[in-house]
């Protein structure tokens, strides 16, 4: 926080004339400090020009050729995963599986992509209905694309619930954890045989979770122990906080559960896009927040980054990083999260409770 950047600055002024050179020094480093966490956050949240700020740079065009490789998206037909999955195409992708809700939008997305790229472009894309809720399909799909390929290089974990109040979907499980986070461990984890066999062969396959920097405003006493504890009505900013925590936390946990156990080409992180201009921030805000609501749709709208400046981050991790557990803002820069974001504990117990709702709910078993 900028308070906690600012602080030892102030202290520092109350130095001895004895001091004073040593008092610069810390004062001068304090200072440059706060101002790079200043620019950081402008950079991180905001469009237009206020990505050039950040002390690490990335831009789409840097995205490497992408010849030879498969990807999967989840929420591929719209916002940022349409953005993710556009400049995939762009950049060669061999073959890209867009997993999302609705057939139409997805005709609009490839059918805008093939008019600018050409008709083979749209060829490269597969589209699979996916409800990330219904764990069943969600495995039904992961096994389909098994059976079709032999190789995965690509993972972005994109689709999700925004901002909206508290909803148990019909087997008692809140909406917001069973899309943004469970329904991404279910695809993964039986995508990730797939993605073995292409890292044992050489490749670097890249795993991207969708997160956001709200995970920072959920309760200190948040707690993965019991159902109970992951339907409790937190408030809508903070469910979706919750569920962007989970994120993070999953990330850090493959991280020491696969990547440094025994297979080090297969990377997770966590990205935050920034605030984007989606159906989430313009739409979906006013769900819970029926006249508050035009703060985010309306008032911020001139300062949101586009769908493909969103993307930015999460086009880094997925075909770029070279690291692994990491929570990285736009455009390319990892921060440490919140103390919850980095609790081991707190990530076993999340990952403890996944498996055992999801076998519990739907006779799904989940492996490390």
């Amino acid at each position: 926080m900028l308070w906690q950047k600012v602080i030892p600055i102030i202290k520092l002024l109350r130095c001895t004339n004895v001091e004073i050179c040593t008092c610069v020094e810390r004062f001068t480093t304090n200072m440059a400090s706060a101002i790079a966490y200043v620019k950081n956050t402008i950079a991180e949240n905001f469009g237009g020009v206020a990505p050039k700020l950040a002390t690490r740079q990335f831009r789409l065009e840097e995205v490497p050729d992408q010849s030879g490789k498969v990807a999967v998206v989840t929420g591929g037909s719209e916002g940022i995963g349409y953005a993710v999955t556009y400049t995939l195409v762009k950049n060669k992708i061999s073959k890209i599986y867009m997993l999302s809700l609705s057939e139409e939008k997805a005709k609009n997305a490839v059918d805008t992509i093939a008019k600018d790229m050409g008709s083979e472009a749209g060829e490269k894309i597969v589209w699979m209905h996916c409800d990330m809720s219904d764990w069943k399909r969600v495995k039904e799909v992961a096994e389909s694309i098994k059976e079709s390929e032999d190789r995965l290089d690509i993972l972005i974990n994109n689709a999700g619930r925004g901002i909206m109040t508290c909803q148990l979907t019909d087997y008692g499980v809140d909406r917001h954890m069973a899309v943004n986070h469970i329904g991404h461990v279910v695809l993964t984890t039986h995508l990730l045989p797939l993605m073995k066999r292409t890292a044992n062969s050489g490749s670097m396959v890249r795993i991207v979770n969708m997160s956001s920097n709200l995970h920072e405003s959920v309760p200190s006493d948040l707690k993965f122990k019991s159902l109970d504890d992951l339907n409790q009505d937190i408030g809508a900013k903070y469910q979706y906080g919750r569920s962007k925590l989970a994120a993070i936390l999953y990330a850090r946990y493959f991280n020491r559960k696969v990547t440094a156990a025994g297979h080090p080409n297969i990377l997770m992180n966590a990205t935050h896009p920034g605030i984007v201009s989606t159906k989430q921030s313009t739409n979906d805000i006013h769900e819970p927040y029926p006249i508050a609501g035009y703060g985010m749709s309306v008032g911020m709208e001139p300062l949101k980054k586009s769908p493909f400046q969103g993307a930015v981050s999460m086009l880094f991790a997925g075909t770029t990083t070279r690291e692994s557990g990491q929570y990285i803002c736009p455009p390319a820069v990892p921060e440490s999260g919140s103390s919850l974001s980095q609790s081991e504990e707190l990530a076993d117990d999340l990952m403890d409770l996944t498996r055992k709702v999801v076998m519990a709910k739907k006779q799904i078993n989940l492996a490390d």
